[in-house]
């Protein structure tokens, strides 16, 4: 083999190589997703809820995905075997989120029995951390998931969160793209 057909040779290799370590967007759109799911728990040991939120000590914390019911799978998985605090996760599907849903965290996606807009109206001032996705439009939660730069981002709302009672750690907010009122 001459040194010109082992340098096409080396050549595909390298961009084959190239092509397998990059993720397909398939791949992104999936990882992106768990991150997400992931996002849910991890967001609640730096929110405090006011007294009364949990009825024991070691009561379960309580997310809810309405109108999701393959992103509810994904939080499945996330959350399986975890705790926050003393609080083992609890994951419940909801098609419609109301007040007396018994949710800690409220991943808000809408849905046709509801939609994200009037899932928020719905929880608006009680102490629920409800959670949106740009993705899914533009009504925003308290945390509202973006993308940015190919990262999972969020923006917080402490004026929702002030007004349901919930307080929110300054290191959250330090990590936000956005912080509003």
């Amino acid at each position: 083999m001459t040194r010109r057909g082992s340098g096409w040779i080396g050549g595909a290799l390298l961009a084959l190589a190239t092509l397998a370590a990059t993720p397909t967007r398939a791949e992104t759109g999936a990882l992106e997703q768990a991150v997400k799911a992931t996002y849910l728990y991890k967001l609640a040991p730096f929110v405090a809820w006011p007294p009364g939120a949990f009825n024991a000590t070691d009561d379960p914390l309580v997310i809810c995905v309405q109108g999701a019911d393959a992103f509810a799978g994904l939080v499945d998985r996330a959350a399986a075997g975890q705790r926050v605090g003393p609080h083992p996760v609890l994951v419940r599907r909801l098609a419609r989120l109301e007040r007396t849903s018994g949710c800690h965290v409220a991943y808000v996606a809408g849905s046709q029995a509801q939609s994200t807009a009037q899932a928020l109206a719905a929880v608006s001032g009680s102490p629920v951390l409800t959670v949106t996705d740009a993705e899914r439009g533009p009504a925003r939660g308290i945390v509202h998931l973006v993308l940015n730069s190919g990262k999972v981002r969020f923006s917080v709302n402490i004026g929702q969160a002030e007004a349901g009672g919930l307080a929110v750690s300054s290191k959250l907010l330090a990590l936000a793209l956005e912080v509003s009122r």
